[in-house]
């Protein structure tokens, strides 16, 4: 076993046993199905197990672990349900869970171990055991890596049907007739050889006392009549309407409303403020600091509060960073690539050092991409309320447990003495995976004396105070055989660890610079077939706090690989399509959706004069995405026109979700791929606000058509998975278009085509 295996091994290893779990088996849908004092009936509901309940009038409310920010999980999760317990659609609605082991997310913590999907070494197989047990045992309760579905996948459908089976038992005893005899449909189970029926509300109070079944039977597929249908979503019409409650709409009796600004340099202090001035001002009742480097201002408006603290003349401790600028990013990012350090090796196959030293035709080239913002369209916000010894949370959060236990720690409380409620989020990104919005606001409960408080930051404190996509730096080396095949890749990826930063922040004494898969994944699970190749990851430590961004890793390497891949494809002076689609020859998936995106584009088709595409394919997340982006370039001003995708996500719950997740990740890729970038200058973020950190408008938006391909396989990701073919594809088409090639993101053309005249 190679260090980094043994490495890994003993982490998982230790973990397992350092919590009493045990290895050998991952939890079963069946051990997730919980019990109805889990999922707790209120009034006259009647729970059946830990994800489903019933009402007298025949209402089906389904539990999601998950939280609804924009990607539909709360309809697609209660597909899952009422498909297999055949209720009325109609008549279900969802919960929001409480937070418990049974609604463990294992499907995302399975993303994060360093192994491709294919691996089935006995490492790889240990690894996926160990961390969905150890998820299990920590009820990590998060909503991200575009698991939702697929972690709920089994034992939704078991819960389901195990309801389904209580229900039918409830009539058939009822009845005096077996379970065998009895039919449901729509909310009804039927009898036919007496004709008798009972709809779920009539049946619900009997059903209360039936023990569930050990073993159900789950539906073949041809019977489904909801998975695999277009369905509305049933969080829009709450939404239009403006009756729908999100984080920022929270308003307990007795509120004040926090403004805060933190330390414009990272890492520095408040030095003084004149907390008298704040005071001074109508409707404000404090001012403090919290945490040495933020200043709030409490007032019985937002407005108020947020005029005050904009008025005070804050003297900052600026600390070590106050020069830190983005070229010292750059250089550092430069000298890992340069260095004698080499990295971790995530992949290694053949001798790609020794196949590069003997080519004929070799060719090298780097690749840039800045840090990112999220940009969340709902302003950072909670609301927490610390009273009689009992802490209360509501906070549209990614991260349900954490962020209870996180609440927990900072209030001095027991789990138990925290309650968390996770209204709607307004966009989530990854940006709500964070804890420090909660920290803060438990923190400025612990002053105001039992009443409740909302904290809310500022769009530009938000956007100066980030947990940032990384900036990362990729260089390329490969060989080309007579054929113009790839004989050799190499690949060296540098950029900051999402993993050790995010580790810093919640678990400092555990923090530790080791192989980290967000970072070089899309580099190390290349799918072109290339005999010798290296790819190795080079973690640089920066004071600039990174985290998980739509599409993780995957964002920027899908952007370096697939350049790069079209680099090789003109070299050899091949066809791009054609190119990839004959290195692809033993990855069925990526050769479908690459097949499908260029027929459906019109690939051999020839384009106006002014116009080109370019096509890239990307897997992420369980998912396969090959997207072809029609551009033209004028003025220097690069416009898309038209994005062809097509996606294979296995077995699709709700065909309108996944083509709608689509279009988003294709317009936040498209938006960070033409404008995205958060700069340095003097220890301060330079951007402030949309206007500095611009995003696609409508009129600038393309035509998007999205293609699902069927499949029977496992389901896989959605939300984010159209995100990293995005900007390849543009760069790529405006290669084909002025023969300039881009490598770095933002893209910059500098070739300058006339403009089309006007007829």
């Amino acid at each position: 076993m190679k260090r980094r295996g043994f490495l890994i091994a003993g982490g998982l290893l230790g973990g397992g046993a350092l919590l009493g779990v045990s290895l050998s088996t991952p939890p079963s849908a069946q051990s997730r199905l919980g019990d109805k004092t889990i999922f707790p009936a209120s009034g006259e509901q009647v729970a059946l197990n830990g994800w489903v309940k019933i009402m007298p009038d025949g209402r089906v409310i389904v539990a999601s672990p998950r939280a609804e920010m924009g990607q539909g999980v709360h309809t697609a999760l209660a597909m899952l349900v009422a498909e297999e317990m055949d209720a009325d659609w109609a008549k279900v609605s969802t919960e929001q869970a409480p937070v418990a082991q049974i609604y463990a997310n294992t499907a995302l913590l399975i993303n994060v171990i360093p192994f491709s999907a294919d691996d089935d070494s006995t490492l790889a197989r240990l690894a996926r055991r160990t961390v969905q047990k150890v998820g299990y045992a920590l009820s990590l309760q998060v909503t991200g890596g575009s698991s939702s579905v697929r972690d709920a996948w089994e034992p939704m459908r078991l819960a389901g049907a195990t309801a389904r089976a209580m229900l039918v038992d409830a009539a058939a005893q009822s009845w005096g007739v077996s379970p065998e005899s009895c039919s449901v449909q729509a909310g009804v189970v039927s009898h036919a050889a007496s004709g008798r029926k009972a709809s779920f509300g009539e049946l619900a109070a009997a059903t209360a006392t039936i023990a569930p079944r050990s073993e159900v039977k789950l539906k073949d597929p041809r019977a489904y009549q909801l998975i695999g249908k277009p369905t509305p979503r049933t969080d829009i019409p709450a939404k239009v309407n403006g009756s729908a409650e999100f984080g920022i709409d929270v308003r307990p009796d007795g509120l004040l409303y926090a403004a805060i600004r933190h330390s414009p340099v990272f890492g520095g202090k408040v030095a003084r403020f004149d907390a008298a001035k704040a005071k001074a001002s109508r409707g404000v009742s404090d001012a403090f600091v919290i945490q040495e480097q933020a200043v709030v201002v409490l007032a019985d408006r937002y407005w108020r509060a947020k005029t005050a603290i904009e008025s005070l003349d804050i003297e900052w401790a600026d600390g070590p960073h106050a020069q830190l600028d983005s070229a010292q990013i750059s250089a550092q990012l430069q000298a890992a690539l340069q260095g004698s350090d080499s990295g971790t090796g995530f992949r290694s196959q053949g001798g790609a050092d020794k196949a590069l030293s003997q080519a004929k035709l070799k060719l090298e080239a780097t690749y840039s991409a800045p840090f990112l913002a999220h940009a969340a369209m709902e302003p950072i916000n909670c609301t927490a309320q610390f009273k009689d010894g009992h802490l209360t949370v509501w906070c549209g959060t990614q991260v349900a447990s954490l962020a209870r236990w996180r609440a927990a720690k900072v209030a001095g409380l027991e789990t138990e003495q925290v309650t968390l409620h996770v209204p709607l989020l307004g966009g989530g990104f990854g940006r709500r995976l964070e804890l420090d919005m909660i920290e803060e606001a438990v923190l400025i409960a612990k002053q105001t004396q039992g009443r409740p408080v909302k904290l809310v930051w500022s769009r530009e404190e938000d956007m100066q105070h980030d947990m940032y996509r990384p900036a990362a730096l990729a260089s390329f080396a490969a060989a080309l055989d007579e054929q113009g095949q790839p004989s050799a890749w190499l690949n060296r990826v540098a950029a900051p660890s999402i993993g050790l930063s995010t580790t810093e922040r919640l678990l400092p004494s555990f923090a530790a610079d080791s192989p980290d898969k967000n970072h070089i994944e899309g580099a190390f699970d290349l799918p072109y077939a290339v005999p010798n190749l290296s790819v190795r990851q080079l973690r640089v430590k920066t004071p600039v706090p990174v985290g998980s961004w739509r599409s993780v890793g995957h964002s920027y390497n899908a952007f370096f690989t697939e350049g790069f891949i079209d680099e090789l494809a003109h070299a050899a002076g091949k066809d791009p399509f054609e190119y990839r689609r004959a290195l692809l020859a033993d990855k069925p998936r990526h050769r479908q959706v690459l097949e499908l995106a260029a027929a459906k584009a019109g690939w051999a088709q020839a384009l106006p004069a002014g116009r080109a595409r370019g096509i890239a394919v990307h897997e992420s997340f369980g998912s396969w995405c090959a997207q072809v982006a029609e551009v033209s370039l004028e003025g220097g001003q690069v416009r898309v026109h038209r994005v062809v995708c097509a996606i294979d996500c296995g077995v699709v719950v709700n065909p309108d979700t996944v083509e709608a997740q689509m279009q988003s990740a294709i317009v936040y890729g498209l938006s960070a791929a033409l404008f995205g970038e958060i700069t340095l200058k003097k220890g301060r973020v330079e951007q402030s606000n949309f206007p500095s950190y611009e995003a696609i408008r409508m009129a600038q938006m393309p035509q998007i058509e999205v293609h699902i391909l069927p499949s029977s396989a496992a389901p896989g990701g959605v939300g984010e998975p159209g995100t990293p073919p995005i900007a390849p594809a543009v760069a790529n088409a405006l290669f084909a278009l002025s023969g300039e090639r881009l490598r770095d993101l933002p893209l910059r053309p500098k070739t300058n085509l006339p403009a089309k005249k006007q007829a």
